[in-house]
């Protein structure tokens, strides 16, 4: 059996090798480039890591803030107990919301949520509001009619939920041709700006 390797000269690998640069030369001779790419290439970033163990703990201060009464200091009583105004906002502000001196902006109407289901949706509805810019809002929770004892559930806890969140500088109820008792409107604070 013949040994091909030891019948292989070093000059002849160097021939072949320039036979092939030869004809792969001939061959692309006539080519034309291809024009520079103009388009910009790049990666995207990647995605933020999640605090999962955070997103937990708001969620558990949320359960358990759901179950606690506001403390007698987040209510201000002007005329009436269904008024709220946070600490640190002028009286004026209050007045303003309930003599109908801001637009509403956006509307919820709670009618036919459980309890779980209304504050999740108070909940959006106010960052979604809040991420828009929207400072003056609406939430119908209605009026307990139908409810055990004819006592709206849902008004008594949508006034802890939007007391308890810092974005919400006042609320009151929305006269009667907006609702009246079965309804709020919320002023929020602006993204803007300081709280007047």
């Amino acid at each position: 059996m013949p040994d091909f390797a030891a019948a292989t000269t070093p000059a002849q690998c160097a021939a072949d090798a320039d036979d092939e640069r030869a004809a792969l030369l001939a061959s692309i001779a006539g080519a034309t480039p291809l024009p520079p790419d103009e388009h910009i290439h790049f990666e995207p970033p990647k995605p933020r890591p999640r605090p999962r163990q955070r997103e937990r703990d708001e969620r558990e201060a949320i359960r358990e803030a759901m179950q606690r009464p506001l403390d007698a200091d987040d209510w201000f009583d002007a005329g009436s107990a269904e008024a709220f105004l946070r600490n640190g906002v002028s009286r004026m502000v209050l007045r303003d919301l309930r003599r109908g001196r801001w637009a509403i902006q956006a509307h919820l109407d709670l009618h036919g949520y459980n309890r779980h289901e209304a504050h999740e949706a108070v909940s959006a509805f106010v960052d979604t509001a809040l991420a828009s810019g929207k400072r003056c809002v609406r939430i119908v929770h209605g009026r307990g009619l139908g409810s055990p004892g004819r006592e709206s559930v849902l008004r008594t806890l949508a006034k802890g939920w939007l007391g308890r969140r810092r974005e919400v500088l006042a609320f009151c109820h929305a006269p009667t041709r907006d609702g009246g008792e079965g309804a709020l409107w919320v002023l929020l604070r602006s993204t803007r700006s300081s709280p007047g």
